[in-house]
C-alpha cells in the first residue's frame, strides 16, 4: 500500500530542507588569501561546492612522482608540468588533479591561472578514488571541453585514457594495461610504456 504524503506537506518539508551557499571561484581564491582556508588543506572547487581530498598513499604518491619525471625529461620546454595544481575550469570550479601538462608560456602563469584553453593533458591518480574521478570529475572535464584526460587505476594496475570531449561526455575510451603504451595526443612523439611505470612484476 502506497501512502501519498499531502501535497501542503511536501511543500512544507521543501520548504525546510536546507539550501547550500554555493561560492565562486573568486570567493574560493579569497578565503584562501584571508586564511579561512589553510594551506596545508587538500581542498578543490567543483561546481560551487568545496570538497576535502582524500590523503595521498604511497602508491598514489609513486605514480605522482614518476609520471611527473616522465613528463619533465619527454617535455623538456615545450610545456608545463604542474603537479597537484589548480587551474580555473570556469566560474564554480577550481580542481586540483595530479598533474597538468599545460600550454608553455614564459610567465609560467603568474598573473592568473590557466584555463580549460590551457590544459593539453590532465591525469587523475586514484587508488582509493576512482569512482569519484571517474563518475564526479571526468564529466565536468568533458563538460569544459578538457581534451584528454588520463585516469591512472593504481588498484588494477591500468590506465583510463579518455578524449574527444562532446556535450558534456567523452566519446572516446581506450584502456591501457601492462603491456600497453600511452602517447598524449598533443605530443604523438611521446610514449610511455606502462610496464615502465609499474615496474617488474611482484
Amino acid at each position: 500500500m502506497v501512502v501519498k504524503q499531502p501535497a501542503q506537506e511536501r511543500a512544507h518539508a521543501a520548504a525546510a530542507a536546507p539550501v547550500r551557499r554555493l561560492f565562486t571561484a573568486d570567493e574560493y581564491q579569497q578565503m584562501g588569501v584571508a586564511g579561512v582556508l589553510r594551506p596545508d588543506e587538500r581542498l578543490e572547487l567543483l561546481e560551487g561546492v568545496i570538497v576535502c581530498m582524500s590523503p595521498i598513499g604511497t602508491r598514489h604518491q609513486q605514480w605522482v612522482d614518476w609520471l611527473t619525471r616522465w613528463l619533465i625529461l619527454g617535455l623538456r620546454d615545450t610545456a608545463i608540468v604542474r603537479v597537484q595544481g589548480s587551474f580555473r575550469m570556469n566560474t564554480g570550479s577550481e580542481p586540483q588533479p595530479d598533474l597538468l601538462v599545460l600550454r608553455y608560456r614564459d610567465d609560467f602563469y603568474g598573473g592568473a591561472l590557466p584555463g580549460p584553453a590551457d590544459v593539453l593533458l590532465l591525469i587523475e591518480v586514484s587508488d582509493t578514488t576512482l569512482r569519484r574521478d571517474r563518475d564526479v570529475k571526468l564529466p565536468l572535464y568533458a563538460a569544459a571541453g578538457i581534451a584528454e584526460v588520463w585516469i591512472a587505476d593504481v588498484e588494477r594496475e591500468r590506465m583510463l585514457v579518455y578524449r574527444a570531449p562532446q556535450d558534456g561526455a567523452y566519446t572516446q575510451r581506450t584502456i591501457i594495461r601492462r603491456g600497453g603504451a600511452l602517447t598524449p595526443i598533443a605530443f604523438p612523439d611521446l610514449a610511455l610504456p606502462l610496464a615502465d611505470l609499474l615496474g617488474p612484476r611482484g
